[in-house]
């Protein structure tokens, strides 16, 4: 995916954000978005472990992990309140958006369909720069999104600077280094 500039979230809620969060507001971080319905079997089981893990483990990083609730299907059954709970229930500690709905009875949300999402899990890497860099529908490996992560924390490290001059192989080496 070519990185471009991230759809702003069209949301109407935020659980657990004492404020309205923005792509803007989060300049300078990494951001991972997990796209879920509380009723998708895969979500439940797979996709909200998997960012609570990603929560934790990166926890003091230049990172954020996003819940967008993005309901598409059975309206009536995943209102706030039953969203409410089951964030409770579940622990869910990330932030969560509840996307706003379609216009003029459209059943797709608006940043779902701004995304372009095929439906949930969905998860979206956005760097630090507020660009889209990957999305995956379905199930992503732990492994290869946690690479992926590492690769977009590791692009804005501070290159390494030698703290002192580099020195030649000469012949004052011995097996714990070398000396003039």
């Amino acid at each position: 995916m070519q990185p471009v500039a991230a759809p702003a979230w069209q949301v109407t809620r935020w659980l657990n954000s004492a404020q309205p969060l923005s792509l803007e507001g989060l300049r300078g971080r990494v951001v991972v978005v997990h796209a879920f319905q509380m009723l998708c079997p895969g979500c439940v089981s797979h996709g909200i472990p998997q960012a609570q893990r990603i929560a934790a483990l990166f926890a003091g990083a230049p990172l954020a992990v996003i819940g967008l609730h993005t309901v598409f299907e059975h309206h009536a059954a995943m209102g706030e309140v039953a969203l409410e709970a089951f964030v409770h229930e579940y622990r869910v500690r990330f932030p969560v958006g509840i996307d706003a709905p379609g216009p003029q009875g459209d059943p797709m949300p608006r940043t779902m369909r701004a995304y372009a999402m095929q439906g949930t899990p969905t998860t979206v890497l956005i760097d630090a720069a507020g660009r889209r860099r990957q999305q995956v529908f379905g199930v992503w490996e732990d492994l290869s999104l946690g690479a992926a992560i590492g690769a977009l924390l590791s692009e804005q490290a501070e290159p390494a600077v030698p703290t002192a001059p580099l020195r030649g192989s000469g012949s004052g080496c011995d097996a714990d280094g070398c000396s003039p």
